[in-house]
């Protein structure tokens, strides 16, 4: 079973890829793709803008990105250990920042700053 966190984008529409790793790249993750749509990906590939389902090489593990009707979706295993799980905290980070999504949570939805500070993120 998985972890799922939704990232709403009511500004407009989701972020491409390229956004996404840009922001990773500022809390110092390369983020290579493992996979596009349950394809292999080489890890610098640029997928297709009408990708449904990305698989983000960390060195924890892999934590999925998908499309939904709500915006994106990331995903991990739900035995991942502390490493994996914040790995997937920078991934929904990273998606909320670019661009301006607000990550749902049991507290109500956060914005990509309130998120970094309630996860110990810290962009630089």
């Amino acid at each position: 079973m998985g972890l799922d966190r939704t990232v709403r984008f009511p500004a407009g529409d989701p972020p491409p890829w390229g956004a996404v790793r840009d922001q990773l790249a500022r809390v110092g993750e390369a983020a290579p793709l493992r996979m596009i749509d349950g394809l292999p990906a080489f890890p610098d590939e640029e997928p297709d803008p009408s990708w449904n389902e990305l698989r983000v090489g960390f060195p924890a593990g892999m934590v999925t990105l998908r499309r939904t009707p709500a915006g994106y979706s990331c995903v991990v295993w739900g035995n991942a250990d502390p490493a994996l799980i914040a790995a997937w905290d920078r991934l929904t980070w990273a998606v909320a920042a670019a661009g301006g999504g607000l990550v749902e949570s049991p507290t109500g939805p956060q914005s990509a700053d309130e998120f970094a500070h309630s996860s110990g993120i810290q962009p630089g």
